[in-house]
């Protein structure tokens, strides 16, 4: 069930499922008769179950002193009349006023819990985010560029559109996007307090201005519905052990008639020559490594497929060899070095593997290296791109 408020832009919902009432939007009125119908519906919603049940304010943005008193004393009343309730609040990291506020309800009530909803679904996002990734974040969009920037193009991407860069990680390929495309409007979104502190901290030093970044979740984005012309998320699907749930997202932000176009890997298709045979090896093992934790890198020819359940049309689909004639070889002799510094030096020792398994893997790696290096040598990195319109 979903009902609005059209007058106090909220909106809520139950979830029998789950035993979930969800609240979303802007909370503000003048008085708390405003919220009799939604407080009814909670009311309603609460006497239907029996154990715990669940106030999910994840998505809502704002509420002033008027809403929370309202919604702070129902949720009190329902507990104290309850002996077989009790209630758990789900907040988010990126509306930090909402965790405060209801913490105070735990101090209150033993029968009243909150927790602060922190992107639970992409465990192995922690290995790609921290500072140490930078520069090879930054020598992959160097690399990848030289195939994208026309690319976009041809995926419908425009001067003086609105743009979104979801899962933005550290702002480089935004920065990209602003000088080559000029976009009326441009939100670089990501759930990494740190890497979004270096992107402004770039586009300073660069002055390009006009990039709006924020911090958000991916999953559940503050940001309004049918907005964007263009959406992009790039290398970041397969990250997420529930990709569906950003394409929903993205999906959701997307004008109708409007674009996301999202890029992923399939790793197992990494190559090089000569020493073809370890290199093939390391990166079949990468696959089952990422795997592990929950992370997808073989996604990317399934693109398609995501998007179409995701409810695009219109798909469009290619895929293009990130190699080391596309510059400096040495570029890309960098990434493949910082993947085994990750993979090998992080990842594998968290599985448990051995000493022995761990030199195998690095074994593939270095030669990975060698191949690009050599100079009759050929090594390719294997990227998908995929786009889909959503309906008008």
């Amino acid at each position: 069930m979903i009902a609005e408020n059209a007058a106090l832009a909220f909106a809520w919902s139950y979830n029998d499922n789950d035993q979930e009432f969800s609240l979303k939007g802007s909370l503000r009125p003048q008085k708390s008769d405003e919220l009799s119908l939604c407080m009814s519906e909670l009311e309603g919603s609460v006497a239907k179950v029996s154990g715990k049940f669940y106030v999910n304010v994840r998505r809502l943005v704002r509420m002033n002193n008027v809403a929370f008193h309202a919604l702070a004393c129902k949720i009190l009343d329902l507990v104290r009349e309850r002996a077989d309730l009790s209630i758990h609040v789900t907040t988010s990291s990126v509306v930090g006023w909402a965790t405060r506020k209801f913490a105070v309800l735990e101090a209150v009530s033993d029968k009243i819990t909150v927790s602060e909803y922190d992107s639970e679904f992409y465990p192995g996002q922690t290995f790609l985010e921290e500072g140490g990734f930078i520069p090879i974040l930054r020598t992959q969009t160097k690399l990848t560029w030289h195939h994208e920037r026309t690319l976009l193009a041809d995926h419908g991407l425009k001067p003086d559109m609105e743009v979104a860069d979801i899962c933005c990680g550290i702002g480089d390929f935004a920065v990209l996007l602003q000088k080559e495309y000029r976009p009326a409007r441009l939100v670089a979104l990501d759930h990494s307090r740190s890497s979004l502190d270096y992107a402004r901290k770039v586009a300073g030093e660069f002055g390009v201005r006009g990039i709006d970044y924020v911090f958000g979740d991916a999953s559940e984005m503050l940001l309004e519905s049918d907005q964007f012309d263009f959406v992009t998320c790039r290398h970041s699907l397969q990250v997420f052990d529930r990709p569906e749930l950003i394409l929903r997202e993205l999906f959701r932000i997307c004008k109708p008639g409007g674009r996301v176009y999202v890029t992923n890997e399939k790793n197992s298709h990494c190559l090089g020559e000569p020493r073809a045979e370890t290199i093939q090896k390391t990166y079949n093992e990468v696959a089952r490594l990422w795997a592990h934790f929950n992370m997808d890198i073989e996604l990317g020819p399934k693109s398609r497929r995501y998007l179409i359940e995701a409810g695009f049309d219109d798909i469009r689909m290619e895929s293009f060899m990130v190699t080391n004639r596309d510059g400096n070889p040495q570029d890309f002799a960098d990434i493949i070095q910082s993947w085994e510094n990750v993979y090998a030096g992080q990842m594998a020792v968290q599985r448990g593997d051995s000493e022995e398994e761990i030199r195998a893997l690095r074994k593939g790696f270095q030669d990975h290296i060698f191949a690009a290096l050599h100079p009759k040598g050929y090594a390719g990195w294997p990227v998908w791109v995929a786009s889909g319109r959503k309906p008008a």
